[in-house]
């Protein structure tokens, strides 16, 4: 595993052609993988994924070893293009690939095997990274999986308790990892227009996401999201915890097979941040799903993933303190208003969305963080 390039220097397509990136990757294997073994790239797919921040490929490699033909199920993830307003200003693959790898190499949480990175763009038009390919299911965001009809609703309590508990094993066991056991500099993001500043790590991750608001609000203030930012910084705890924060440690980022989590994806908002952090949004982003389907009249799932259950399985995984969740939900809350914001801007761009009269209205859930920052929508969630 490591850098492979491609020394001819094609240029990929920009519609980014099947077939053609089927060529193009087993060209590039070929000059990266002893020649003797032979690689044939197949099966090419693009499916649909949760995700938005980049394109996934499914594929299949084919090669000779030791005279017997063996197969390797693949999938690339391909930077997006950062011409077309970009939900973050830089994607730094190549950081996500070094990541999975310390996580895979040093912790139980479970990763795809990370095969390859690619920086050069001319492969396939962007740079991307391989990795192996792991059975499982995602819950849907579209509908959100509090909605029904799928297959997390389907099961029963208990399977839903698995759920819960290999999640937060998952999260906790790349939790195990701190700036103490290994160096985690290559974490530090440089791409806002001052260096991240603040005392611990806390501060330093609630500075980035500030300088992110700045940069996502450049063209038109959100009233509601300033505010929000100027309450994180006023009640910002004072924990000096760092460890490796996923960053988007949340249910539709992991694949599961009878209700246990079999991949931990999506490592593009890693960081450095006390674990309260990832708790936060995990909890957090089950809320959003779980309002959503109130709003609409659906029961959804009111009583999964709650503070206080993700809060007891933490601890009882980890033996260690968890502080109160609200601070860390609201952070997760505030700064999800902020992608919020950005996802409408490129829907608007694109066509599908057109701009309000009031920039806060492209914020989905801004009566969610009014109400936190009134103090009253914490009476509504379960212990």
């Amino acid at each position: 595993p490591g850098e492979l390039t491609d020394p001819e220097g094609g240029v990929a397509t920009s519609t980014r052609d099947l077939d053609g990136l089927a060529k193009r990757i087993e060209a590039w294997l070929a000059t990266g993988l002893d020649p003797v073994s032979s690689p044939e790239v197949s099966d090419v797919t693009s499916p649909a994924s949760n995700g938005m921040s980049s394109e996934t490929l499914l594929f299949t490699v084919t090669t000779m070893e030791d005279g017997t033909s063996v197969e390797r199920r693949c999938v690339a993830r391909i930077e997006p293009e950062l011409d077309k307003l970009p939900v973050f200003p830089s994607y730094e693959l190549g950081m996500q690939f070094e990541v999975m790898r310390l996580v895979g190499e040093a912790t139980s949480a479970p990763v795809p095997p990370t095969l390859w990175f690619e920086p050069d763009p001319q492969v396939v038009g962007a740079p991307f990274l391989v990795m192996g390919r792991v059975d499982g299911i995602v819950p849907p965001d579209i509908l959100p999986y509090t909605f029904g009809d799928c297959w997390v609703t389907d099961g029963s309590t208990e399977d839903r308790a698995r759920i819960e508990r290999t999640s937060v094993a998952a999260v906790s066991a790349a939790h195990s990892i701190t700036t103490d056991s290994h160096a985690l500099a290559f974490l530090d993001h440089h791409d806002l227009t001052r260096p991240v500043a603040g005392d611990t790590a806390l501060a330093r991750h609630l500075d980035w996401w500030d300088q992110y608001r700045e940069w996502t609000t450049e063209g038109e203030r959100s009233p509601l999201l300033d505010e929000c930012f100027a309450w994180l910084r006023d009640t910002c705890p004072t924990t000096t915890e760092a460890r490796l924060s996923w960053g988007d440690a949340r249910i539709g980022n992991m694949l599961f097979e009878d209700f246990e989590v079999t991949a931990v994806l999506d490592w593009e908002m890693a960081a450095v941040a006390p674990p309260e952090v990832d708790l936060g949004w995990m909890t957090y982003l089950h809320r959003f799903f779980q309002d959503l389907a109130e709003e609409l009249g659906v029961a959804g799932l009111p009583d999964f993933l709650t503070a206080g259950t993700v809060t007891h399985l933490y601890r009882e995984q980890t033996g260690r303190e968890v502080s109160d969740l609200r601070w860390y939900q609201a952070d997760a809350a505030m700064r999800h208003g902020v992608i919020m914001r950005r996802v409408t801007e490129r829907a608007v761009l694109f066509g599908d969305a057109v701009r309000p009269t009031d920039p806060d209205e492209m914020i989905m859930h801004r009566a969610t963080l009014r109400a936190m920052l009134d103090g009253t929508y914490w009476d509504r969630l379960p212990s």
